[in-house]
């Protein structure tokens, strides 16, 4: 058993294997952690539900005033004055003993350490504006829901990139997940419509498949490139990862104002007071993710985004008229279902540890949840002490 499990994990790819033993190490304080997730979750529904809200009430006539990609430079350039504060306030309370954060050599080897940060910039960079194309075509309830494809794709990705293992119970609920997202958007868009001067068809799954596909990569690479590093302070990571999106947003002013003339370079120009809430909305989510990829998981993220969908729907039925149809109340109830079911206790899996070691997640955690599920289903009792009984945890543990 030994000799397999020094095999399995030979086979692992160098780097993959320092995120597994970083992720791991981070899921082993994971009961510490406990009520900053919960924070983390309330905080990212209301800022991810609000946002759809204020890019809808930041359109003119249907149309933006204002360039996409100054608010996204905006955006990035209030995260990094952020991170610089938070990192200069760490700075002041470290210890004696400690490596320096403000001195030159830490910095450089850190940003060369978290040099990787740089794509998840790339592809969050092209995936905001994005999101600004998706609403002059889509009310802000099915952005959102559309905005929760993208599990289903970071599941496959978090599997190929970070090793990570799920149930078959958790699969049927993410497929259960997509179901519910279909539902709601049955009949979203009026028959005639085009995007982006394409057939409705063709036009909205394409901007669909891509809107999907770019935002998913951002994710596993952030959360990949953020634990690879767990020892990095956050707020460092944060500005190596705000500054290069700032750049990259910087150099599509520079490109736009080549490609439509200098008045382009006004980055201020036709913005309003909901543009200034949006670019501190934007900012904070984006903060929040940044927590969430290193101290809690990228489907965690997704979920939670989730249930702000209640929120827009409701929030833009009250403040445009948008009507709650069936398909959206059909919708959400499934995707409620789909949530239950893939944190359900029942669903979780055996990990494989950072040695290649089979072990037991959280089994105090599990035996004591199942505890209190069975006592909600009479008859249950000895198949759940069978499930968790003493024999099947002996021969889990490494000898």
């Amino acid at each position: 058993m030994i000799e397999c499990n020094v095999c399995h994990s030979k086979l692992l790819p160098p780097m993959t294997t320092a995120v597994s033993k970083a992720y791991h190490s981070n899921r082993s304080k994971s009961s510490k952690l406990h009520a900053l997730k919960i924070l983390l979750v309330v905080g990212d529904c209301m800022l991810v539900g609000l946002q759809p809200i204020l890019v809808h009430m930041s359109k003119v006539d249907g149309r933006f005033k204002f360039s996409p990609i100054s608010v996204n430079f905006l955006t990035e350039v209030t995260k990094v004055i952020f991170a610089i504060i938070m990192v200069l306030l760490q700075a002041r309370r470290q210890k004696v003993g400690e490596k320096p954060l403000l001195s030159i050599s830490t910095f450089l080897q850190e940003a060369h350490n978290n040099v990787l940060l740089a794509v998840p910039a790339l592809l969050y960079a092209i995936n905001n504006y994005l999101k600004f194309i998706m609403q002059l075509y889509f009310n802000p309830a099915t952005v959102k829901m559309l905005s929760n494809l993208k599990v289903l794709i970071i599941a496959i990705l978090l599997k190929i990139i970070m090793r990570r293992r799920f149930s078959v119970i958790q699969w049927e609920a993410l497929a259960l997940l997509l179901i519910g997202i279909s539902v709601n958007q049955l009949k979203s868009l009026p028959e005639g419509t085009t995007a982006l001067g394409l057939p409705v068809e063709t036009g909205a799954y394409l901007c669909t498949l891509i809107f999907v596909t770019i935002p998913s990569l951002a994710s596993v690479f952030n959360e990949y490139a953020l634990k690879s590093q767990f020892d990095t302070s956050i707020y460092l990571q944060n500005l190596f990862l705000y500054g290069y999106g700032a750049i990259f947003n910087f150099l599509a002013i520079i490109v736009t104002a080549i490609i439509k003339g200098p008045i382009s370079f006004d980055i201020l120009q036709g913005h309003s007071k909901a543009t200034m809430f949006l670019i501190c909305n934007n900012a904070a989510q984006g903060i929040l993710s940044s927590f969430f990829f290193k101290y809690a998981d990228t489907i965690l993220k997704k979920y939670s985004s989730t249930v702000a969908t209640i929120f827009t729907g409701i929030a833009s039925a009250a403040l445009f008229g948008h009507t709650l149809t069936m398909n959206f109340i059909l919708g959400i109830s499934i995707v409620f279902i789909s949530m239950h079911q893939f944190f359900s206790p029942l669903a979780k899996v055996k990990d494989e540890g950072p040695d290649g070691k089979l072990e037991m997640v959280d089994a105090q955690d599990l035996r004591l949840k199942e505890a209190s599920f069975i006592d909600m289903s009479a008859g249950a009792t000895e198949d759940a002490s069978h499930r968790v009984g003493s024999d099947e945890r002996k021969l889990l543990l490494p000898t």
